[in-house]
């Protein structure tokens, strides 16, 4: 099973490894159902799915009613408006078949613009805040991408207590200077206030650029088993962190694998090896 430990202070211990359900957006049902025995298999309690990941919240659905209470929830709206994230944040509940989620998290705020206006008067966050005194939903968090991500949430913190943050962690990530110190400062903060922090893009190898996409994931995969071993047990060598699995059902069974075996951060030394051997290259620049 994999370790599990307290997801921030919202009263949950979640397994360290999250299933990112963005890997059902486009599979059957059949195949869904396939993907929740192997979670169920690896102990992991804890899923995060959103509005935009295609059919992920319908696929979902029938676990939630097979196992009530199994799993903590978590769903996401990418609306910036008050009225937009009220209205997806209602649809979701509806495609998952409940009347209350344990997490809603604002989906990719990384740009200026919709930074402002999500966390502005008339924004998304007073729907979800709203959301919340109605019983709909117990935690708010926020979530990104990009390089300036790290330094963006932890601006974000500064406006809104947020219950969790989500952002790209990654040996290969952290070799930029800037995003380094980004991230440690956010993690720093987090640690203080007690707000969990979740993490992407572990298993990046590199861009798909011009190579045929052969997986779901809008990045090309580490996958062969050791170097998935040395990317996960590198990101679960962080104690503070949660790691959210990857985008495709196929590669899951080996990231779930290695979280289950992880006992010690490899060194730089091996994952300097890993980077030069595999050709790796940052997702964001």
């Amino acid at each position: 099973m994999i370790n599990k430990m307290p997801f921030g202070k919202t009263g949950h211990s979640s397994t360290r490894v999250v299933f990112g359900a963005a890997s059902l957006s486009e599979v059957s049902q059949e195949e869904a159902d396939k993907t929740l025995d192997l979670l169920l298999e690896h102990g992991v309690n804890h899923i995060d799915t959103a509005a935009g990941y295609g059919e992920s919240e319908l696929r979902v659905a029938p676990w939630l009613k097979r196992y009530p209470e199994q799993f903590f929830l978590a769903t996401k709206t990418d609306q910036r408006d008050y009225q937009g994230a009220k209205d997806q944040f209602q649809r979701s509940l509806e495609r998952l078949g409940i009347d209350k989620v344990n997490l809603i998290q604002l989906h990719n705020l990384a740009e200026p613009d919709e930074w402002e206006q999500a966390l502005g008067s008339g924004g998304a966050l007073e729907a979800l805040i709203e959301a919340r005194s109605e019983g709909l939903v117990d935690n708010i968090g926020i979530t990104g991408h990009g390089l300036g991500i790290a330094d963006s949430h932890k601006r974000a913190l500064e406006r809104f207590e947020f219950d969790s943050v989500l952002f790209p962690y990654s040996y290969i990530l952290m070799q930029n200077e800037q995003y380094a110190a980004d991230v440690k400062a956010l993690i720093e903060t987090c640690r203080e206030r007690d707000i969990a922090m979740l993490t992407i893009k572990a298993i990046t190898r590199r861009p798909w650029g011009e190579r045929e996409q052969t997986r779901a994931t809008w990045y090309e995969p580490l996958e062969a088993q050791e170097d998935v071993d040395k990317v996960v047990h590198w990101a679960l060598g962080n104690p503070d962190v949660f790691l959210c699995s990857v985008g495709d059902v196929n590669v899951l069974p080996k990231m779930l694998d290695a979280a289950e075996r992880f006992i010690d951060r490899p060194s730089d030394a091996e994952m300097d090896a890993v980077l030069a051997q595999k050709d790796m290259a940052p997702l964001f620049t």
